[in-house]
């Protein structure tokens, strides 16, 4: 009898999972769409829902006309049944403090309260940087910090999950040791922390020109640093030690003339070569800008510029078209979406002659923070599978 028990547990946790994974995934559903796609019977699926109705995880949210009879109810996630926080760490390029942005986002996706503020890593630790500001956006947000049950962070830097630190990242403090286990131990619940580009990809996936694809590259030309993320079919290619896509060191020619793709493309180099052309701006975005507006109107000089920086695009892209063949190169960052599809045209073109195989190129339509709408995307599901694997345990 105990092992009857136990498994009726196990089958009553696997149908509260399997109701609520169909409305956090598709939204409001009524109870007859959801014993269509559970494929449960009818007291079944009103069972399942009455014991999420009463563990706050759904609520009726509306009725709906179902022919004879009393109208049937419409069930949708609580939205406050648990919280993200994301932040997006990034050098701006223009000045020396690094902006952290935060956003809070509910259960059902919506943002709840967001900020944006400058901080001194060099002066701060990175771990008081980010439990002040998560409190700080919580705040915003009207919610106490108790009810966040995840905080993910994009960071310009590779994050290697078997030492659980962060390489390659230039912002003072993020590459110590102990970093990320002490954000969690101060913070009290799971910190996800993940490469801006990578978090930047997925949300190209679910809101820009990689929705929809099988599988695609995002290049992303920086204010100050280059990424490649490498989606397929919506898995990110991370490497061994979450190396993959550090595209800026690939070196580019030898011999006493050591060249790295980023000093080819990297921020530096785009306002050095629109110098050349007579194109000057504060940053490398408001350059690309510029660039792409004097050459849309004519401007010959403009033109040149833009159609020599896609040619060293090209060189680079054409090394990762050769080695993974997408079918899809989405141009990102904030000089990619600067330079707008003019940038990207010229870049196919230049591309089509360099590589030996044919691939699409797209210009970014994320036009927000692309990392932080990643780590809401990324904050959220975690939340999600971490409740659904809690439900489907008896």
């Amino acid at each position: 009898m105990t092992h009857l028990g136990g498994s009726s547990k196990l089958l009553r946790a696997m149908n509260d999972a399997a109701a609520l994974s169909h409305v956090l995934e598709r939204g409001p559903l009524t109870r007859g769409e959801l014993r269509d796609l559970t494929g449960l019977s009818k007291p079944t699926i009103s069972e399942a829902l009455r014991r999420l109705t009463e563990a706050r995880l759904v609520s009726v949210v509306g009725y709906v006309s179902a022919g004879p009879g009393p109208n049937a109810e419409v069930y949708a996630v609580n939205p406050d049944a648990a919280y993200a926080v994301a932040l997006s760490v990034r050098d701006r390029g223009d000045s020396d403090t690094p902006t952290v942005t935060a956003a809070v986002t509910d259960l059902s996706g919506a943002v709840r309260g967001r900020l944006e503020s400058a901080v001194d890593f060099a002066r701060t630790d990175p771990v008081t940087g980010v439990v002040d500001t998560v409190e700080a956006v919580c705040k915003e947000a009207g919610l106490a910090r108790d009810p966040v049950a995840q905080v993910q962070i994009a960071v310009a830097g590779s994050y290697d999950p078997r030492s659980d630190v962060l390489h390659h990242v230039e912002v003072p403090g993020w590459g110590r040791p102990g970093l990320v286990e002490d954000l969690r131990r101060r913070l009290g619940v799971p910190v996800g922390v993940d490469n801006d580009v990578n978090l930047a990809a997925v949300a190209e996936r679910a809101h820009g020109a990689g929705r929809g694809a099988e599988s695609f590259a995002l290049l992303w030309l920086g204010e100050t640093g280059l990424g490649l993320a490498i989606d397929l079919g919506g898995t990110l290619l991370r490497g061994a030690r979450g190396g993959a896509g550090e595209i800026g060191y690939m070196p580019m020619a030898g011999g006493d003339r050591r060249l790295a793709f980023q000093d080819l493309v990297g921020g530096a180099a785009v306002l050095e070569l629109a110098a050349a052309h007579g194109i000057a701006a504060p940053s490398a975005a408001e350059t690309m800008a510029e660039a792409a507006e004097r050459a849309g109107a004519g401007d010959a000089a403009a033109g040149a510029f833009v159609t020599q920086l896609a040619g060293r695009i090209a060189i680079g892209l054409s090394a990762v078209v050769a080695v993974l063949d997408p079918p899809l190169v989405v141009i990102g960052g904030e000089v990619g979406q600067a330079g707008g599809e003019l940038l990207g045209t010229a870049v196919a073109m230049a591309l089509a002659e360099a590589a030996p195989l044919d691939t699409t190129i797209a210009t970014t339509r994320v036009q927000d923070d692309a990392a932080l709408l990643g780590a809401q995307e990324a904050g959220r599901a975690s939340v999600r599978d971490t409740i659904l694997a809690t439900l489907g345990r008896p």
